[in-house]
């Protein structure tokens, strides 16, 4: 089981910019895609975005796309969401995950979460 620790997150002002960082205690980290998820209060968790362990594949949903970047530095076993261009509908509690393939957009091709960390945009 991978441990999971989420940081970043915050109060910001529609338009402005989050990082949110994800530090994973694995070995192995680089053998393992990486996905963020959300979820906003009285909805679903939705998927935002994953990669590959290697870092050269991304997937992003649609209403992030071209507004926030998920990146991964192995050597630091870190995972990154860089969020710009923020709107109110981003507010949500974000998590990573640890999975086996980031084609995969449903929280159930993934295994081990974070606690997660609040981002908040407001209007």
């Amino acid at each position: 089981q991978v441990r999971l620790v989420e940081s970043g997150g915050g109060l910001v002002q529609a338009g402005g910019s989050l990082r949110l960082s994800c530090a994973a205690s694995t070995r192995t980290f680089s053998s393992y895609a990486m996905a963020w998820f959300r979820q906003a209060p009285g909805k679903e968790r939705e998927f935002v975005a994953a990669i590959s362990g290697s870092g050269r594949w991304t997937n992003y949903q649609n209403s992030v796309k071209g507004r926030f970047t998920i990146s991964r530095d192995n050597a630091k076993n870190t995972v990154y969401l860089q969020m710009n261009s923020l709107k109110p509908e981003d507010t949500a509690l974000y998590s990573c995950a640890t999975g086996d393939d980031p084609t995969r957009k449903t929280e159930y091709g993934y295994n081990d979460w974070g606690q997660g960390t609040q981002v908040t945009v407001s209007s």
